[in-house]
């Protein structure tokens, strides 16, 4: 299987050619309570889409409110002068280059204070949870302070990370992907996005809005299996069940791939003439989706909504080929996946008073009038 080896040295040189202006997003989070459907059903949807509304007229200033490079340690002092990290990321994908930069940056601020973090960070080309069973089984036989997990599937790991528990490993979860008790996971800590569910229910709110509340509706998920994908899925599903006018035509996996996601959403749009709008649950397929749409003429015609701040999304977004993105906080998620493995490698548990079981990260909701600042910020680019 092809593999890529990411260390340091890799991010670092990454960082120096990154199109990113500087680091990546810190991001406010919109969240709001699903639309509850009933007899009030008209006065519920009219207040329903002046939230949206509001929250469209101030997405570009949310954008640079924001955004906030300027990540710093805290004021716990690590017991060792050295330490040795192993993380397995789900995909190798520029998302997962975005968490880097921000472990960089966290290994470069302990460097300063005399501390030397080492870590390993890789992941297949393709999306597979046997890659990396077979990546942390071989981990725990090298010594490292922490294993860190990015979960792929959770049926999958869990019994491999329980094992790892059981054996003296010290084993998290990290950046888009937890497997928890409610999974039967005993991972001691996860640092990531904890509210997938509402990602994917607040961007389906949107569309629904811009849809009048009526139409025909496609989901692309990604990797099956992967909760956070699976997550963002459901927290769709569940609203457009409120609402007798809105069906899903069609509910598909992409597996994490532009090209795939692509096809799909070309055959979608050869099976559902009448199809309205497509749901996003991962960075790639909004990408895929957006260039099946253009080619088709259905521009303007189809309500794309997706996650995260590809590059080509956000142009789309600008143009109005898409219309909502949920933009995470990668750089945020990769530096705090540093600073609590080092507690975690000096024996530190997560209670109340040393850090949380789950470190919760940001997603900000992005229309098209944020779209021109996010392409700014992240990439340096004008219009």
């Amino acid at each position: 299987m092809e593999m890529s080896l990411n260390s340091r040295e890799r991010s670092r040189k990454l960082k120096r050619k990154c199109c990113f202006c500087s680091k990546l997003i810190t991001a406010g989070l919109l969240v709001t309570g699903l639309l509850i459907f009933d007899g009030c059903a008209a006065r519920e949807q009219e207040a329903e889409t002046g939230k949206v509304q509001a929250e469209m007229e101030a997405s570009g200033e949310t954008v640079r409110s924001a955004v906030n490079f300027e990540r710093s340690l805290d004021d716990y002092e690590p017991v060792k002068t050295e330490y040795n990290f192993y993380f397995s990321y789900k995909i190798v994908h520029p998302w997962w280059d975005a968490v880097a930069l921000g472990m960089e940056d966290a290994a470069d601020q302990y460097a300063e204070q005399g501390i030397t973090v080492n870590y390993e960070y890789l992941a297949p080309k393709a999306v597979s949870a046997q890659y990396q069973i077979e990546c942390i089984t071989a981990a725990a036989d090298r010594d490292y302070d922490v294993i860190g997990v990015d979960v792929a599937d959770v049926s999958a790991l869990t019994p491999v990370i329980n094992e790892l528990i059981d054996s003296g490993e010290k084993v998290m979860t990290f950046s888009s992907s937890d497997a928890s008790a409610e999974d039967g996971c005993r991972r001691i800590t996860y640092v990531g996005n904890t509210h997938n569910y509402e990602d994917g229910a607040e961007l389906t709110r949107a569309l629904c809005e811009k849809l009048e509340y009526k139409g025909q509706v496609a989901i692309l998920v990604g990797s099956e299996g992967a909760p956070c994908h699976e997550d963002r899925a459901r927290g769709a599903k569940d609203v457009l069940t409120k609402y007798p006018d809105m069906s899903i035509a069609a509910v598909a996996y992409d597996e994490d791939s532009v090209e795939r996601a692509y096809e799909l959403t070309q055959q979608f749009l050869k099976d559902y003439p009448e199809l309205s709008g497509i749901i996003c649950c991962n960075m790639s397929n909004p990408v895929g989706a957006a260039r099946a749409v253009i080619e088709a003429g259905k521009d303007g015609q189809i309500t794309i909504v997706g996650m995260d701040h590809d590059r080509e999304a956000l142009k789309y977004l600008r143009h109005g080929v898409i219309y909502a993105l949920g933009v995470q906080d990668c750089y945020s998620i990769g530096f705090d996946t540093i600073r609590i493995a080092v507690r975690l490698a000096d024996g530190v548990l997560p209670s109340d008073i040393t850090y949380p079981e789950k470190t919760e990260e940001k997603t900000t909701i992005i229309y098209q009038d944020g779209a021109s600042d996010m392409l700014k910020v992240l990439y340096g680019e004008n219009d």
